[in-house]
């Protein structure tokens, strides 16, 4: 029977988990890894000539100039070009302009929304769950940050659906945490807050447990709050202190990647370095764990607002906390744990769980428990709330509130309205989700019209407008002119969400070009294993020419040159067997400076310090 898998659609990793032997688990790929990297790349400018790759492949040649590639698109999931203008621009992202409706990224003739990219990582964690389960996944459970609203929700739908994907549901990635730290097990009445901080988004929930029932209480949040901004802070101060300017897009990303790398340094050292070539010159920069602090901290201060808002709502304080769950990567960081801390009045949180992991093994326990043939408890009941306000515009442009946000889903309400003008025949009913009273201050999810009136006075007829949200917090709504049954309904369509004709398109065309995109991709993963290879023995020979015998000297480097020409090409198979015959070729080359690197560790050292170093008692 085909298993249920539960996915972590993260902004910088993501990750696929199942339940195995009653335990959730993360997948690991063939190298005992659980997070893939949420990249794609593409190289080539047209569609003759372009490959891509995912995840590590995609990152380990980010920094090449003959492509492009796209991270934290996540970030782009359901919003509107004019909304992301500024990030496209940080990231170094090219968007097309004539569409007010759905970004698009471009390279040269190609052309990606983020909905596209996502799928494609949903695919890859699809095929890893496959590969490690031998069998075809069943179903899926996506987590999504609480406070994604309905167009960011609809925007993963989309892309879970164009990955060929069975949607179970849509899980709120706090109530996901909450889950896999088994906290339904907890007293009644307990508290717990989860604090979310991923590497694009955060999220702080407050859940409450009664009576076999988990309920979150309030939400609230920032999607556009995350590591990246970590990253970002630090990348803006060494560009800065270097006096570098006019970075390029891949230029910018290269100096963003070697922060990343010194901010998770300083996860547990004191003293890291920001390593990067620019333009052919080597620079190494000095970050102390104060400095990145200091970067860090108004970052991490924009956090605090969000937490108050969630108690607000919740009617509660920090010291009617009883427990603090840290989820995401960046809450490792020692100063957001610091700040989480202080923040609850000293309680320590918990983080017994991976915190990359904790979403993805949550998600698993859900869709099994979905499944009805789980060996988990059966008596997990789960209610997750509204994020914002959903409503309809009124006269003057006013919001009308149909569903105030915090209200437990699945939900249906709904109310009656008339016309204003004599002899109507129509009503354009627009759908709009936010907090505030103008309909201009607010989120545009959809329009549709109530045609079929029978003209009358103003004020006569009465159309009854109902909203459903179900359990994955997508919105339907229908409009039903009483006195005659005529009705309308729609299942709103984001305005910044892809059309059905737009989905249709895209999965014919992934049914019709899956072998080719298969392909290329394995020659971009191919490339890569080349490229390291050569790197590696380049500098080998250059540091080491000395330890060469025989014909080495010769050999060695023709066969790099041999590996290189076919690098530049397009036979795959050819790059895999020059890159196993130059591994074969440089072995005992590689061998000879391995002895000579211990023999000089080992150096003036007696027996027993031989034996201590290499632990032998």
């Amino acid at each position: 029977m085909s298993k249920n898998i539960g996915i972590d659609l993260g902004t910088t990793h993501s990750l696929v988990a199942a339940v195995i032997d009653g335990k959730a688990r993360c997948l690991l790929d063939e190298d005992g890894q659980a997070l893939v990297p949420s990249a794609v790349r593409f190289e080539g400018g047209t569609q003759e000539d372009s490959a891509f790759a995912v995840g590590r492949p995609a990152l380990a040649r980010a920094h090449m100039d003959n492509g492009v590639t796209f991270t934290s698109f996540k970030r782009f999931m359901g919003r509107s070009p004019a909304e992301v203008a500024d990030e496209a621009k940080a990231f170094g992202y090219e968007l097309l302009t004539d569409d007010e409706r759905v970004v698009r990224f471009r390279h040269g003739e190609l052309v990606f929304t983020p909905v596209e990219l996502s799928a494609m990582i949903l695919r890859e964690l699809w095929q890893l769950a496959g590969d490690v389960l031998l069998s075809r996944p069943g179903g899926v459970v996506i987590t999504v940050p609480a406070w994604f609203d309905d167009a960011q929700r609809q925007a993963t739908r989309d892309a879970a659906r164009l990955a060929n994907m069975e949607v179970l549901r849509l899980l709120n990635e706090p109530t996901a945490a909450a889950i896999a730290y088994g906290l339904q097990q907890g007293a009644d009445g307990q508290k717990v807050a989860v604090y979310d901080l991923g590497g694009g988004t955060f999220d702080v929930s407050i859940l409450e447990l009664n009576e076999g029932v988990f309920q979150v209480l309030s939400t609230s949040g920032d999607t556009r709050l995350g590591g990246d901004d970590f990253d970002q802070a630090v990348a803006r101060a060494v560009q800065a202190s270097l006096g570098l300017a006019d970075l390029s897009g891949i230029e910018w990303r290269t100096l963003v990647r070697a922060c990343e790398a010194a901010k998770r340094e300083l996860t547990e050292a004191e003293q890291a370095a920001v390593r990067f070539e620019h333009r052919g010159q080597s620079y190494e920069v000095a970050l102390s764990r104060d400095a990145f602090d200091a970067l860090i901290r108004p970052i991490v201060e924009r956090t605090r607002k969000s937490i108050e808002q969630a108690l607000h709502d919740a009617h509660l304080r920090p010291a009617d906390i009883d427990e603090v769950v840290l989820v995401g990567g960046s809450t490792r960081v020692p100063l957001v744990r610091a700040f989480v801390r202080e923040l609850f009045g000293g309680k320590a949180p918990h983080t017994g769980i991976d915190p990359d992991q904790v979403v993805a093994i949550g998600a698993a326990m859900q869709a099994d428990i979905l499944s009805g043939a789980s060996q988990l408890t059966d008596d997990l009941l789960l209610l997750d709330i509204l994020p914002l306000s959903l409503g309809i515009e009124t006269m003057g442009g006013v919001v009308e509130r149909i569903i105030p946000r915090v209200s437990t889903i699945p939900a249906t309400a709904s109310q009656t309205f008339t016309t204003h003008v004599d002899g109507q025949t129509a009503v354009d009913i627009h759908v709009v989700q936010g907090e505030r009273e103008m309909v201009r201050d607010n989120r545009s999810l959809g329009r549709f019209r109530l045609s079929g009136i029978p003209p009358m006075p103003a004020g006569v007829p009465r159309i009854k407008v109902e909203f459903t949200v179900d359990a994955d917090g997508i919105l339907s709504v229908s409009a039903t002119e009483k006195s005659t049954g005529v009705a309308a309904s729609i299942k709103v369509e984001p305005s910044y969400g892809l059309s059905d004709d737009e989905i249709e398109q895209m999965l014919e065309e992934a049914i019709d070009h899956a072998e080719t995109d298969f392909d290329e991709r394995l020659l971009v993963e191919a490339r890569v294993e080349a490229e390291g290879v050569a790197t590696a023995l380049d500098k080998a020979l250059a540091d080491d020419a000395a330890l060469l015998q025989g014909d080495e000297g010769s050999t060695l480097p023709a066969l790099l040159a041999d590996l290189r020409a076919a690098v530049a090409g397009t036979d795959r198979q050819r790059i895999a067997a020059l890159t196993r015959k130059v591994d074969e070729a440089s072995a005992p080359f590689a061998q000879r400076r391995i002895e000579r690197d211990l023999s000089h560790a080992l150096e003036g050292r007696d027996a027993d310090e031989v034996s201590r170093a290499l632990g032998i008692e």
